[in-house]
């Protein structure tokens, strides 16, 4: 084939993984352009923060680069890098206590009503992803890591340190919170 129409082939996550877990700064630049967006992602869903989810992209490619010489290639760095964001996600959780999972009641006043029973407009217009924000913690970690994400209850149980009975009854719980909070 003529050098002109050749075709350039990026490089995979193996090569990039390979050289990175060596050093090459470079190449783990590349893996996190590759995957900053959707670690960004999963880090703000389940944190329910966009501030939160910046924090927390950076605590996992700061200990994607301690960890990365450790990776063993047992499943995709993809798969690998998406396990250590959600474990960075709930030790923050875990280290930031309870407090942060409970909400303010004095924010919600009677200001959300007008005199006809209905609700404002800014409230009327929620989206889902504002609407996943304000789950309880447990719940959003749940609907997250299932709806969102794709893992199996079981999964999920083992990441969260609960049952996978509990699980299914998070998620359903969430389910149930999400389609009241888009109803009103």
């Amino acid at each position: 084939m003529p050098a002109s129409n050749a075709v350039r082939v990026p490089m995979g996550d193996s090569a990039d993984v390979a050289l990175a877990a060596g050093g090459d700064r470079q190449a783990f630049e590349r893996l996190y352009r590759t995957h900053a967006n959707r670690v960004y992602s999963l880090c703000t869903r389940m944190s329910g923060s966009r501030t939160k989810g910046e924090e927390l992209t950076q605590d996992v490619f700061v200990r994607t680069w301690e960890k990365l010489p450790q990776f063993r290639g047992d499943s995709a760095f993809s798969t690998w890098l998406h396990r250590l964001a959600v474990n960075v996600v709930l030790n923050a959780r875990k280290s930031e206590g309870k407090q942060a999972s409970r909400t303010d009641e004095s924010d919600v006043g009677d200001e959300r009503w007008d005199v006809a029973g209905h609700a404002p407009m800014h409230i009327e217009r929620m989206d889902l992803q504002e609407a996943i924000a304000n789950l309880p913690a447990g719940a959003r970690r749940v609907i997250v890591l299932h709806d969102v994400e794709g893992f199996k209850h079981e999964e999920i149980a083992e990441l969260c340190g609960i049952t996978s009975g509990g699980s299914k009854a998070q998620l359903h719980r969430a389910r149930l919170l999400l389609r009241e909070a888009l109803q009103r």
